[in-house]
Order: structure tokens, then C-alpha cells, then sequence
């Protein structure tokens, strides 16, 4: 028989804690060290990602939403925050951790730029997803996939609310969605297969 992973009570085990599982009698020393674990592993995923670009039409791709997208599904909503604030500090303290960074800048100076909206919706993004994992959605294809769905859109509204203030709406729909939605949409479906797989195949079996 194989162990049971613990999930916090009224929250259904992630992919994390199949992953790396715990159980009622693990320390609490031990789970706070797991969660800054996993949340600094998040954290160089979300930088590498940023800075991979994938060559794609109209316009190159990071694979930077797909990462976002596998780790609030794979995390569950606290530790996913916990690792896109993270993430965001480190930016905000000026590590070159942003796609364009530090070419194009570094710090509070990048964020309150043309993706200050972006990065906004990567915390609304994640804790959307996030709370679906939480429902035990990340077993189903459907269920996690309309959660990403649902993360996507209000990233991509608060994206272009705040790049309206720059260059007005349809300078914001122009270069701030068209040319990522076809991309956007090829990780969705990529990352809303993947994890229901990843469950499936570390599910417990007794």
C-alpha cells in the first residue's frame, strides 16, 4: 500500500502533493520547508521561462503563461500566490527575473511599464487556477482547462486596461493580445492536458 498524500483540510490533494507528499504526522518544521521549497522552485521556473522564447506566428512565444497556468493547477492556490508574490518581490528588488529584463529595464520602473497590467493578472491568473486545483479540478480536462480559460481572460483584461492608459484600447488589443492568442491558446490546452495526466499517473493505489 502505497502512503496517502495530507492536503489541508477541505482542499483535494494537488499535483504537488502527490508529487512530494506529506501525511498527518509530518513536522511542521518539515511543511514549511517543503512550501519555501516548492515556492523557490516556482520562482526559477517563472524566471526561465520568461526568458525562453519560442519561435512562433505572428510573433515569438515565452512560455511564461504556461508555466503560470501548470503552476497554480500543480501548487493549489496558497502556495501558487505564495510563489508568483515571490516572484513579483524579487522583480520589484530589481533581479532581471521578467521577459526583456533587464534590456528593458529592471524593477518598480519594468513593472509600472506597458506589462504593469500583465503582471497584475499573472496573481488573479494563479489564484483563479489555483482555487480550481483546490476543488480537485485538476483531474479533469475540462474542469482545470475552463479554470486556465477563466485565468487567462481576466489576465489579458487587466493587461490591456492598464496598456489602454499608454497607447488607448486599440493600440492595447493590436499588440497586446492578437499576436499572443493564438500561443496563449496552444499552452492552455497543452498545460490543461498535461496535468490531469500527471494525476492520473501519481494517483495512490492501494
Amino acid at each position: 500500500m502505497s502512503s496517502t498524500s495530507f492536503a489541508p483540510t477541505g482542499f483535494a490533494p494537488t499535483l504537488a502533493d502527490r508529487l512530494w507528499p506529506t501525511t498527518a504526522e509530518t513536522s511542521p518544521a518539515f511543511r514549511v520547508m517543503r512550501f519555501i521549497g516548492l515556492a523557490l522552485i516556482g520562482t526559477l521556473l517563472l524566471t526561465l521561462s520568461a526568458k525562453i522564447k519560442v519561435p512562433f506566428y505572428p510573433v515569438e512565444m515565452t512560455m511564461q503563461t504556461f508555466t503560470i497556468l501548470i503552476l497554480a493547477a500543480a501548487y493549489g492556490r496558497n502556495l501558487a500566490l505564495a510563489t508568483m508574490v515571490l516572484y513579483l518581490a524579487q522583480g520589484a528588488m530589481g533581479l532581471p527575473v521578467f521577459t526583456g529584463s533587464p534590456e528593458r529595464g529592471i524593477g518598480l520602473a519594468y513593472m509600472m511599464g506597458p506589462t504593469g497590467g500583465y503582471l497584475a493578472g499573472f496573481l488573479v491568473c494563479t489564484a483563479i487556477v489555483g482555487m480550481a486545483a483546490d476543488r480537485g479540478w485538476s483531474s479533469s480536462i475540462l474542469k482545470i482547462g475552463l479554470a486556465m480559460l477563466v485565468g487567462l481572460v481576466v489576465l489579458f483584461a487587466l493587461g490591456v486596461a492598464w496598456l489602454t492608459t499608454l497607447i488607448g484600447f486599440q493600440g492595447a488589443i493590436t499588440h497586446g493580445v492578437l499576436p499572443f492568442l493564438l500561443g496563449d491558446a496552444l499552452k492552455l490546452a497543452l498545460a490543461a492536458l498535461l496535468v490531469p495526466a500527471g494525476m492520473a499517473l501519481l494517483k495512490p493505489r492501494v
